[in-house]
């Protein structure tokens, strides 16, 4: 698999339990050999069936006959589409098929399949009922791969959207005539194109800082000799990686959407390539758990579930970098040092909900992680001014990620006030009406 000779899938959901897993039906009948008979039915399987490797192994959730209830009751299986010989060589082709392919808004260069398993041959991966855990082993990866995903989409939106945004002659500059050779100006020198182009490079570039910041804490916790290290690290990957995962894809659409938008009519057309980016990334907000389901886990596992000790964690270091900086650093410290009271005022605020009412813990779960997320950005992007006015050599390129600071603290930041609200309002007016109201 790693010399890309063998492909691989991962089959967890069913038609009827998609993030609910502990409800599928898919079974493993224990043979006398070891292996398993796998039966059932998965959906939505990227990469399930194709010809561009010899050979598929898919990972598997399943059940074995005398498996407890719920989520605790999942094995995970080794099937592969073609058996293999005890020489290694391929063997006979399992009972692992394509049932049809997923017709998708979407990412149509990659096949996502409905996969049916006919008593395929399977094999065991870790400990019995402890699948989910088994499975969990890449998870973190994949979400902040998914993430990135997401980002990569809008920087790609980007990309094109300056280009145009040069190119492209509309009207002219508020301030009187910039080309002056030329019938028009470039629409770059319009306020609400710059608006937008400044909006995803701001967020773009945080998001490539605080992807980076989580990937050096996978990498912590899984290689530092220290064992106080590796144990800070963990904490850190659980409470970062939803924020990572839901933030980096939520934003990729908005940013795709605002580079789509640059375009005017030509970003709603195929032959630029806008549209397609808008389609791609709208997946990423869905897979590996919904962006909803993201939040809740922060909110309620990550957050709560550890009385805001894991959320202290990041709290205090961001405190202690405010505390650090010098006077030349107030433009973006001091706003910093604002949006960190929001956070752990919010943060004690649902703890403390919390204890009175469940609900208040899915209510207040996007809008939280929103806010964590803007405020994430805005220790990123202190950094990353930090490093600019300490810079030496290419002037433009320090000056730029000055201005692009400066833009986010004025103009993305205080998108956290508006978070904190949605958040305060509580729970109650979303079950004012009956689901017939509805």
């Amino acid at each position: 698999m790693y010399a890309g000779v063998w492909a691989g899938s991962m089959c967890l959901t069913e038609p009827h339990a998609g993030t609910d897993l502990g409800i599928i039906r898919t079974k493993a009948e224990p043979q006398a050999d070891g292996s398993y008979k796998v039966s059932g039915t998965k959906i939505f399987i990227t990469g399930g069936e194709h010809d561009l490797t010899e050979n598929i192994i898919h990972l598997v959730l399943a059940k074995l006959p005398d498996a407890p209830a719920g989520p605790k009751g999942i094995s995970l299986f080794l099937v592969p589409k073609f058996l293999v010989n005890e020489d290694g060589s391929l063997g006979a082709r399992n009972a692992a098929t394509c049932g049809s392919i997923e017709h998708k808004m979407g990412i149509q260069a990659s096949a996502t399949c409905v996969m049916n398993f006919d008593e395929a041959v399977g094999y065991i991966v870790g400990e019995p009922n402890k699948g989910l855990a088994a499975m969990f082993t890449m998870m973190n990866y994949e979400r902040l791969g998914v993430g990135i995903q997401g980002l990569a989409s809008a920087e790609r939106s980007y990309q094109n959207a300056v280009e145009y945004a040069r190119d492209r002659l509309q009207s002219r500059a508020p301030t009187g005539p910039q080309a002056k050779d030329k019938a028009a100006d470039p629409i770059i020198v319009h306020p609400d194109v710059r608006r937008m182009l400044l909006t995803m490079k701001a967020l773009i570039e945080g998001g490539r800082a605080f992807s980076s910041y989580v990937a050096m804490q996978l990498d912590s916790a899984k290689y530092s000799e220290d064992a106080a290290v590796r144990k800070r690290s963990e904490e850190l990957v659980a409470l970062l990686t939803p924020v990572a995962k839901a933030f980096l894809t939520d934003l990729g659409l908005e940013c795709a959407v605002h580079g789509q938008q640059v375009f005017g009519g030509h970003g709603y057309i195929r032959e630029w390539g806008q549209e397609q980016l808008v389609r791609d990334v709208r997946i990423t907000q869905i897979y590996e758990g919904t962006n909803g389901i993201q939040a809740l886990d922060l909110m309620g596992r990550k957050v709560v579930a550890s009385g805001g000790a894991y959320y202290r964690l990041f709290s205090d270091e961001i405190r202690q970098f405010i505390a650090s900086a010098g006077s030349e650093l107030d433009e973006f410290a001091k706003p910093l040092a604002t949006g960190l009271d929001q956070l752990d005022g919010l943060t004690e605020w649902v703890l403390e909900q919390a204890k009175g009412n469940p609900n208040e813990i899915g209510a207040a779960s996007v809008e939280y992680l929103h806010a964590f997320g803007y405020v994430a950005y805005a220790y990123m992007w202190a950094l990353m001014a930090r490093a600019a006015k300490a810079g030496e050599g290419d002037e433009a390129f320090y000056s730029g990620k000055l201005g692009t600071a400066r833009f986010f603290f004025a103009r993305l930041l205080p998108r956290v006030d508006s978070l904190v609200a949605s958040v305060k309002a509580g729970s109650e007016t979303l079950y004012l009406l009956d689901a017939e109201q509805f």
